[in-house]
């Protein structure tokens, strides 16, 4: 394709500059997935490096990506099948979880994505891999991704899974492309898995959370944070009472759940569950340290104004040799500092096999991800 082939089809779409994202030659949006696939083939044959942009909200972690061409997901925002009796909701990526949890809330029923999630877009959680606190009880959001259609980096559209909750056919783009941040290309549209709301949403306070965990069943979450230990529960409004009970405690109704942090170095530090308060106890030697605690899941997550570069490589040691990992998730935007994923994974080769069949000259996202894939 010529190089004013390539302005045309980039002309169809453009968009004006994107708040927050960096300064590029090109920012498009393109109408369709189809569309987005057209742009990235031309990227493609170009070599041109293609950021792709959702709310923004994730994209603080990792490398930064040094593109040519931002490309928003805001155009490719509808829902295209919303099935309640099936549980199943099919939405192009550009949808805002905000949005999409308020539609289902009306038939009582949620995604179970991210549950504070300001202005991000469905795409761009299942691409960050972003779970909820309600992972606890419902798992993380790629086990509730059916079907998944990829504008893959070379610029071929690919369709994996199905709209079935009972659904083994095919190859596993789905898992495959949740968590990949945009690695492969871009994620146009998704099938989600639905689950009830619950008659009554509850929290109860409690003093010690591994208490708490051997006791209550089944909770929604379990969050320690400098306000205290909070367990999210959701049922009848006879379970939430008995286990309240149980708890020693009183059922708060429609409880908050944890505001983001805000501060300018933000880290996440995942562990196996049984070490949570280990990591726990790690976070609070660091004065000022802000956090937020996902007793069962093994997730930390910390905020600080100032970061010892000392302390985050002692403690991501102490992750990783216990088979987790820390995440440097937002840093200062001036700052030099430490690598935002830590020690590269033991599949990095077959990560790079992966990336080399959907993004054969790695335009997609380049260079964002662990080992610089």
């Amino acid at each position: 394709m010529s190089t004013r082939e390539l302005r045309t089809l980039l002309d169809d779409a453009i968009c004006p500059p994107i708040e927050g994202a960096p300064a590029v030659e090109h920012y498009v949006a393109p109408h369709s997935i189809d569309q987005a696939a057209g742009i990235l083939r031309s990227a493609t044959d170009h070599e041109s490096a293609v950021l792709f942009w959702g709310g923004g909200t994730n994209q603080g972690q990792g490398y930064p990506v040094p593109a040519d061409i931002v490309m928003s997901t805001h155009r490719i925002n509808s829902v295209v099948a919303w099935e309640p009796e099936d549980l199943t909701v099919v939405v192009e990526a550009g949808v805002k979880i905000a949005d999409l949890e308020s539609m289902l809330a009306e038939k009582g029923q949620t995604a179970v994505l991210p549950e504070t999630p300001g202005v991000a877009t469905v795409g761009g959680a299942v691409a960050a891999g972003a779970s909820g606190w309600r992972r606890l009880r419902y798992g993380p959001t790629r086990d509730r991704v059916l079907e998944l259609i990829l504008a893959t980096g070379d610029g071929r559209v690919v369709r994996s899974g199905g709209r079935l909750v009972k659904n083994v056919t095919g190859y596993d783009l789905p898992r495959l492309a949740t968590g990949s941040y945009g690695s492969l290309g871009l994620i146009g549209q998704v099938c989600l898995k639905l689950w009830p709301l619950g008659a009554r949403f509850s929290g109860v306070p409690v003093e010690d959370a591994a208490v708490a965990r051997s006791t209550v069943f089944r909770p929604l979450a379990i969050i320690e944070s400098e306000a205290g230990v909070m367990v999210y529960l959701a049922g009848t409004p006879e379970e939430i009472d008995a286990q309240a009970a149980a708890l020693g405690s009183s059922p708060v109704d429609t409880p908050r759940w944890p505001r983001p942090l805000v501060t300018p170095w933000q880290l996440t530090i995942r562990v196996p569950a049984g070490l949570t308060i280990a990591a726990l106890d790690r976070v609070r030697s660091v004065s000022g340290a802000r956090f937020r605690a996902a007793h069962g899941t093994g997730e930390v997550l910390m905020g600080l104004v100032d970061l010892s570069f000392d302390w985050l490589n002692e403690t991501r040691s102490w992750a990783e040799s216990n088979g987790g990992a820390l995440v440097v998730t937002q840093r200062p935007v001036a700052s030099e500092g430490p690598d935002p994923w830590g020690s590269p994974p033991a599949s990095l080769p077959l990560q790079e096999k992966v990336k080399a069949a959907f993004d054969p000259l790695g335009i997609s996202n380049p260079g964002r991800m662990p080992g610089g894939l």
